[in-house]
């Protein structure tokens, strides 16, 4: 099983690579703000309104903020007035405030969190012209802001960012649209369904009762992947057969969560002087991946010893996967979709070992920098890349640098307060949630096992991922409200500072190379990235990484 293992990573991650560097290069095109249909966008841009001229960060930062504002409220009414719209034969009624709240919050902010069951409770309207739609605005709002941040380290003394408007519609129209097209029509060949036809009543061999849901789910699959999203169409996400119904959709299911993560940075490195700089992410990125499959891999085929003893024929640990996707690509997906801040789901983490669960949860508070959401994966990153290099200078009394550019007070200031914003809420809402009767009265698994459930979902909403530990009742007006809160506090409280420092960064001069100036590149630098990411998720979560998983699985040694 180990050479079928190692041989799963390898082929996946050649492809990847493969399908990653051209999409990287279209990618530098557009953030090269070039227009490549000039007469068509210009003629969009006069009907809607848009100004051409480039913003500076406040005010790219400010249409950020109202586009997804305007989204906001548009996804909050279509889901309180779903029971008065058309398409929903089922006739569903409208969510509730706090339930409405939540959803709006979650898909807003590309978290895609899910306190209820889609089948039963989101018609294909709200799903459609509600959800799907998020979908593609949410990613592109991602990926905007990581357009901002190179060209920010790209500019030469200019104060400009791009044009948030034009940004947001290129990369919506050029890029999320006909990739997600290509794979929706790929997923109705193998399978999934997209249709509006009502719920089918049948009967089963045994003679039982049974509605069969359908709905339009292929083309909510292709973005929820490829924008790493997650928020499935039925309630038990990629592992139900009409979202994932063989072992070549769950393939390209995982390529899609990590596709645009990793071209960005390949378009990252296609800056003048920068390609080392794109390589370096993604070894830095692919090392910390592979560790983490391997590790998921192992604890899942190792299982529960103590099967063995009772006279199991093996330890390996099926529960909760499904047998057409097995160990291995159950494993290999729950490390992908934690990595990147996508959420969707092919087996129920829930029921991984403990050890088996905790690396995805840790994925996740490392600030889902593994690749990451797109977008959110190369500027959370990068975040990281500017605190090795201030490390290193002070070890080694340099000036801090990164591709010529200073990193001044200003910059690490926003950087730490970026980066300790997600473990700021992961810790504080995980101890309000266990200090209140409210939060614990969603816990259907007390003691150690409850405490991770809590700590997952915590975690999960803060760093805008979207899975979820089964057994936790998250749908209340107290556990939609503090996770609605750490998703939005969780999105925007990073962008923010991103946006700062991109608009810092974009007025300095670069600076020509001398013998002050610290590689950034090498194997030396990837290692010291690495040790970065891995100790600032250390030093913050291992306390209570310790209370939860780390215990249970203490438990489990001892039988």
């Amino acid at each position: 099983m180990a050479a079928n293992a190692f041989l799963l990573i390898a082929l996946f991650l050649l492809v990847l690579m493969i399908l990653a560097q051209p999409l990287g290069r279209f990618l530098a095109l557009l953030v090269a703000d070039k227009p490549l249909l000039p007469r068509t966008e210009g003629g969009l841009w006069r009907l809607a309104g848009v100004e051409a001229q480039a913003m500076r960060w406040p005010h790219y930062l400010l249409a950020l903020l109202l586009f997804n504002a305007l989204g906001f409220l548009a996804l909050l009414t279509t889901l309180l007035l779903q029971g008065a719209l058309p398409l929903n034969p089922q006739h569903l009624p409208g969510l509730s405030w706090d339930l409405a709240l939540n959803t709006a919050i979650s898909f807003v902010t590309n978290t895609n969190w899910q306190a209820y069951g889609g089948e039963s409770t989101v018609s294909y309207f709200s799903q459609m012209a509600g959800l799907t739609v998020q979908n593609f605005l949410s990613a592109a709002t991602g990926i905007a802001v990581a357009f901002a941040l190179m060209r920010g380290f790209a500019n030469r003394s200019l104060a400009t960012l791009g044009n948030a408007w034009r940004d947001l519609t290129r990369i919506t129209l050029y890029v999320l649209l006909p990739i997600s097209l290509v794979i929706a029509l790929f997923y109705v060949s193998q399978g999934s369904i997209q249709t509006f036809a009502p719920y089918h009543a049948l009967t089963t061999l045994e003679g039982a009762q049974q509605t069969l849901p359908l709905g339009p789910v292929a083309s909510q699959e292709a973005i929820k992947m490829l924008g790493t999203n997650g928020g499935g169409f039925f309630n038990v996400n990629s592992a139900h057969p009409f979202e994932n119904p063989t072992a070549l959709t769950n393939f390209v299911q995982m390529l899609s969560i990590f596709l645009i993560p990793a071209a960005l940075c390949f378009a990252f490195g296609q800056h003048p002087g920068a390609r080392r700089q794109g390589h370096m992410l993604l070894w830095a990125m692919s090392i910390m991946f592979v560790l983490a499959v391997v590790a998921v891999m192992w604890a899942e085929v190792r299982g529960n010893p103590h099967f063995l003893a009772l006279g199991a024929d093996s330890a390996i640990n099926m529960e909760g996967k499904e047998t057409r996707f097995g160990i291995l690509n159950s494993s290999l997906f729950a490390v992908i979709t934690t990595a990147a801040s996508c959420g969707a789901v092919n087996a129920m983490h829930d029921s991984f070992t403990a050890l088996g669960g905790m690396v995805p949860m840790w994925l996740m508070q490392l600030g889902e920098v593994v690749f990451g959401g797109v977008g959110a994966g190369l500027y959370g990153m990068l975040l990281f890349v500017l605190l090795g290099v201030f490390i290193a200078g002070l070890m080694i009394g340099r000036t801090p640098e990164y591709m010529g550019k200073k990193i001044d007070v200003w910059e690490m200031k926003m950087t730490a307060l970026a980066i300790l914003v997600t473990p700021t809420l992961v810790l504080l809402g995980s101890a309000l949630a266990m200090m209140t009767d409210a939060g614990r009265a969603g816990m259907a698994n007390p003691g150690i096992h409850g405490f991770s459930e809590v700590l997952y979902a915590v975690s999960s909403a803060a760093n805008n991922n979207g899975s979820a530990f089964a057994g936790l009742s998250a749908n209340t007006p107290f556990w939609n409200l503090l996770l609605g809160f750490c998703m939005l506090v969780g999105r925007f409280g990073i962008i923010i500072p991103v946006m700062a420092i991109a608009g810092s960064l974009a007025v300095k001069r670069i600076q020509p190379v001398g013998n002050g100036t610290l590689p950034t590149y090498g194997p030396l630098f990837i290692a010291l990235l690495i040790g970065t990411v891995l100790l600032v998720g250390a030093l913050t979560f291992i306390p209570a990484l310790a209370l939860g998983p780390v215990a249970e699985h203490l438990q489990l040694i001892q039988g």
